[in-house]
């Protein structure tokens, strides 16, 4: 079984004005993700909304001498506004789920995460 992590992108000064009846579909859609992903035997490892990049911060030094500015990282209209991390046996059928999630014209980025740990 190998894990991926999906990466969702979006502009988040238009997130913000979204109207609560788009931001609610598009939270459905997101459960309907996770409902499919069960169904079609995928495992959910954890998945999480992102604070907004502008309560980011870049750390750059050496352990005890570091500097910490403030993000993001990449001055960009889009930014990684949350993630999925997946297990399945099935990539393939992994992305056909995805589209669940960019049936409006989204592109989502899916990477395998190579090693079990740090």
């Amino acid at each position: 079984m190998s894990r991926y992590m999906v990466l969702i992108p979006g502009d988040e000064s238009a997130w913000e004005s979204t109207p609560q009846d788009e931001k609610e579909r598009i939270y459905q859609a997101h459960s309907d993700f996770a409902k499919l992903l069960a169904d079609r035997g995928h495992t959910f490892v954890t998945g999480a909304r992102l604070a907004s990049s502008r309560e980011s911060r870049i750390v750059s030094g050496d352990l005890d001498d570091v500097t910490v500015t403030e993000g993001p990282y990449a001055e960009s209209a889009e930014q990684l506004t949350g993630f999925y991390l997946i297990d399945t046996e099935d990539v393939d059928d992994l992305h056909r789920c995805i589209g669940r999630l960019t049936s409006a014209g989204e592109r989502i980025e899916v990477r395998e995460c190579w090693g079990g740990g740090m």
